[in-house]
């Protein structure tokens, strides 16, 4: 194994505070992305969201903390998952294929009042393809929080945060301080703060 496990360390952690130094050029892109959702939400739409393998678990975290609780005490939000109830998102693989998996429950569970949010590090998943297509094709804006150029997923959205990098991790690592980012966002804009 080449080099020591402090120099991996080091190395992995310059990696990321340079790719953190870069990450104020989406501040614009942050700033509408979260007056999108604080709009939705406070119009009574729902906001929706979807990610594979690490990019589910911080849906699932970033939708926790929306719908819940961040920082502050608030009331709570419409902020949902799409693949977190294991027997839908089976029944659906087994039933219509994987490709489908999200893109039927924006189907049956979306309106053009509400907001989905797909996460993905390299954007060229085919079930967040199919499922940005059905969002569109029943008017509801799609945001991207996207990596490595974003993809055939980047032309699909309305919104996007495209993190600068090719590196996976960096990227996922970038992915949730973003996430956190907007629920602090969306705090100040509905509550004030």
């Amino acid at each position: 194994m080449a080099g020591s496990m402090k120099d991996r360390i080091l190395a992995h952690l310059d990696g990321h505070r340079e790719l953190f130094g870069r990450l104020d050029e989406l501040a614009g892109d942050l700033e509408a992305v979260a007056a999108r959702i604080a709009e939705i939400l406070a119009d009574g739409g729902r906001v929706y969201l979807a990610g594979n393998g690490g990019s589910a678990a911080d849906a699932q975290h970033i939708a926790a903390e929306m719908e819940g609780r961040y920082l502050v005490d608030r009331p709570a939000r419409a902020v949902h998952t799409l693949g977190a109830n294991s027997s839908t998102l089976t029944s659906i693989g087994n039933d219509d294929g994987f490709d489908r998996i999200y893109a039927r429950q924006v189907e049956g569970f979306l309106t053009s009042t509400d907001l989905l949010i797909l996460i993905s590090t390299s954007g060229k998943s085919p079930n967040l393809t199919a499922a940005a297509e059905a969002a569109r094709g029943k008017g509801v804006p799609v945001v991207g929080l996207l990596g490595k150029g974003g993809g055939p997923l980047l032309p699909l959205c309305d919104l996007i945060l495209l993190v600068p990098s090719d590196h996976t991790p960096w990227i996922q690592e970038a992915h949730i301080a973003l996430g956190h980012l907007l629920c602090e966002l969306v705090d100040s804009r509905l509550e004030g703060l």
